[in-house]
């Protein structure tokens, strides 16, 4: 097999988002069709989802000592200008005692934070009249081994264990504009330069690399609740994965603001609608047979005769304003990706110097995942050596080897944003 076989990504795509969501690399982990957010396929942070967030207001009365000159001490007195009563003030001299009236000027000076939106929020969207320009750059990594059964007759691997793996950057560009103060509408556009690899333990690894726009889209973002306590939104958009899926995602959030905090819950729903009825991990290559050439391959099945799914998450968030220009996003998630489960964790630390532009950086990685023990069906085609009739033979079409076993299934991905309201 591997005497003529070169590494070709037949839907290399796994587990983000993104979000839009979100961001994720693979789909779900391990798919191939890459659903964001922070979930399926090559999507980073598919699901993203922008909305107002703001501080409370705090007002202080400051006590200031203010020195009364016709008197001669110091009194504590509120710093703001403000109409007070007059006071008497009573003193003696040389022709006795008497009382006099003088004036006592008071102030206060009132402190009031100032209220910021904060552009990494994961409720923020731009308000009536606004655009809001999100540029995620980041590394995604995601792998796991294969143990292949290999001896299927007439077809059969030389090599049957191999670690597959993808790596690459990404740039992903959110530009929304706020129609009104609660309902944005969105348009994306992901490019992906990726490296696919077979890692035989024996053979010599098959490996390609593909750069390209991945995946692009068109949604609509709802802020329905947003008051001094409470805050929740839904979006709703529309992605198109090149050569793998069409997808609709639905996203809701909610959250309750606590102090300088929003705790917070989301849920996500990736309809998605394959082009062909089996998706996976495969390498094909062109050879040259007696009738010219044809197509070999070996293609790893997530799952088969299915062209439309359901991919699913949900999970639990806190955002933090450590200081005014500092801020902390942590996020647990765990989702149903079709074939398999995966749990993982968020952390972003954003820096927002003024009301118009933040950077943040972000790691994310998945720990627990069910891939792990499950077998897949394994497919080949292309020439193959008859031993019985003792000649080389074709086989035009894709032949069972067997199952691949699946094991330490991993996601990686580490990356900042760019963000921009104007």
């Amino acid at each position: 097999m591997k005497g003529y076989l070169s590494v070709f990504a037949l839907a290399a795509f796994v587990g983000v988002v993104p979000a839009f969501a979100a961001t994720n690399f693979g789909m779900g982990g391990a798919s191939a069709a890459n659903l964001n957010t922070t979930t399926p396929a090559v999507r980073d942070n598919p699901n993203v989802n922008y909305q107002k967030y703001e501080t409370r207001t705090t007002t202080r009365t400051y006590a200031v000592p203010v020195r009364q000159s016709n008197v001669g001490y110091t009194t504590t007195t509120n710093n703001y200008y403000t109409p007070v009563n007059r006071g008497q003030v009573y003193y003696n001299n040389n022709a006795g005692s008497s009382a006099v009236s003088t004036y006592n000027r008071s102030s206060m000076v009132r402190s009031q934070v100032k209220r910021k939106y904060y552009l990494a929020h994961p409720f923020f969207q731009p308000t009536e009249g606004k655009f809001g320009s999100i540029t995620d750059i980041s590394y995604n990594t995601s792998s796991y081994n294969l143990d292949f059964d290999g001896q299927h007759s007439p077809l059969h691997l030389d090599d049957t264990e191999a670690k597959w793996s993808a790596r690459g950057f990404a740039i992903k560009e959110d530009l929304s504009y706020g129609i009104t103060d609660r309902f944005a509408v969105l348009l994306m556009g992901r490019f992906d330069s990726t490296k696919y690899k077979f890692d035989w333990s024996v053979s010599p690894d098959d490996e390609i690399k593909d750069s390209g726009i991945n995946i692009y889209g068109a949604g609509v973002q709802w802020r329905f609740v947003d008051n001094a306590e409470w805050i929740a939104d839904a979006s709703l958009y529309y992605e198109r994965q090149q050569d793998v899926a069409n997808e609709f995602v639905l996203d809701l959030k909610g959250g309750y603001k606590i102090s300088k905090s929003t705790i917070y819950g989301l849920g996500r729903g990736w309809l998605v609608m394959f082009d062909d009825k089996y998706y996976g991990n495969g390498i094909t290559r062109d050879v040259e047979t007696t009738d010219g050439m044809k197509e070999a391959g070996l293609f790893v099945a997530y799952n088969g005769d299915t062209q439309t799914t359901l991919f699913i998450e949900g999970g639990l968030g806190v955002f933090s304003v450590l200081d005014e220009d500092w801020t902390l996003n942590l996020e647990a998630i765990y989702g149903h990706y079709d074939w398999h489960g995966q749990a993982s964790i968020k952390a972003e630390l954003g820096w927002q110097p003024n009301d118009w532009f933040a950077l943040t950086l972000y790691g994310k990685t998945s720990f627990f995942d069910t891939a792990d023990g499950q077998k897949l069906e394994a497919y080949m085609k292309g020439p193959y050596y008859d031993e019985e009739d003792e000649v080389w033979k074709y086989l035009d079409g894709w032949g069972s080897v067997g199952k691949a076993r699946v094991d330490k299934y991993k996601e990686m991905s580490v990356g900042g944003r760019i963000i921009f309201y104007f």
